[in-house]
């Protein structure tokens, strides 16, 4: 039963990694009804900011404390995704908003595509590890605990509260509800729909970076390709979990980590991918709007 639990204990904490990168999936389909697909490679590319911010720490002031360490890693990371979201809005998404459907979808994996080998180019195919930042066990109840997995796990509850309070309780949340309902409406109303959807993409960018760097403080090591399966399976929690849902995307992130961790430790660890999306499919067939997700009502 402990092993059991030990397991359930990393599933929790690989979804909670998930869950915080489908997020920014599920609030830009919610505003504008488009899948970034180069959100996946938007989370590698804040993990590899992580690195390079930590390396040039380490190499300047030596021993700085671990917590500051982590604060200055997250800053610049999210300041740099942000930036890169917020250009690939405005010069590849934002010209297509208006254009047939496929159009900005092959766009999003063109930018994926972009950026994958952008970060391939410039930072080289292999393995890039980093030391332990985070090494603090804990045995409570017979069960071993990190000290990180702890950090990941608070940190995305925060976050969780502190997004969810933005998108239910405040003006932008307003306004990004309004350009989800109708944003031709909401713009004659006097929302500034162009500058709510960048901002969209920015709060989506920060949270794949606070992703990158849990990650890369969880794993310690990063590699150009981990964009595309993180991605892939954060996706795949946003549609679980129902998509426009905020809640609905943790929940899926959670279920996506948790049954991937229990599979790896009774089956075959080859076939956890295969088990984590044939219960997608069935949850969808008695559930297609996902475990928390509205049914789309049809605009006549």
């Amino acid at each position: 039963m402990e092993y059991f639990f030990q397991q359930l204990i990393n599933g929790l904490t690989l979804g909670s990694i998930y869950g915080l990168i489908a997020i920014g999936y599920t609030m830009v389909y919610g505003i504008i009804g488009m899948i970034n697909f180069a959100h996946g490679d938007i989370f590698m590319l804040g993990a590899f900011v992580a690195m390079i911010v930590f390396l040039v720490l380490v190499t300047i002031f030596g021993g700085i404390n671990v917590v500051l360490f982590l604060l200055i890693m997250m800053i610049v990371a999210m300041l740099t995704t942000s930036l890169w979201n917020w250009t690939i809005e405005k010069i590849a998404y934002r010209p297509l908003r208006g254009s047939f459907r496929l159009a900005p979808l092959i766009t999003a994996i063109g930018m994926s595509i972009a950026i994958s080998n952008f970060v391939q180019v410039t930072q080289g195919p292999r393995n890039k590890p980093i030391p332990p930042l985070v090494d603090a066990v804990y045995e409570i109840a017979g069960l071993t605990i990190s000290l990180k997995q702890i950090v990941i796990a608070v940190l995305m509850v925060v976050l969780l509260a502190v997004f969810w309070y933005i998108v239910n309780k405040t003006p932008l949340g307003r306004a990004q509800r309004a350009c989800e309902q109708d944003r031709k409406m909401a713009a004659l109303l006097g929302v500034n729909v162009d500058r709510t959807i960048s901002i969209t993409f920015i709060m989506g960018a920060s949270l794949a970076a606070i992703a990158g760097t849990m990650y890369l403080m969880y794993y310690g090591v990063v590699v150009f390709t981990d964009g595309f399966i993180p991605g892939v399976k954060a996706f795949t929690a946003a549609v679980l979990g129902g998509i426009g849902s905020i809640p609905g995307a943790v929940v899926g992130g959670l279920l996506i980590g948790v049954i991937e961790s229990l599979w790896s430790a009774y089956f075959s660890i080859d076939y956890k991918d295969v088990a984590a999306f044939s219960i997608l499919a069935v949850i969808l067939i008695f559930l297609p709007s996902g475990l928390l997700g509205r049914p789309e009502v049809e605009k006549v």
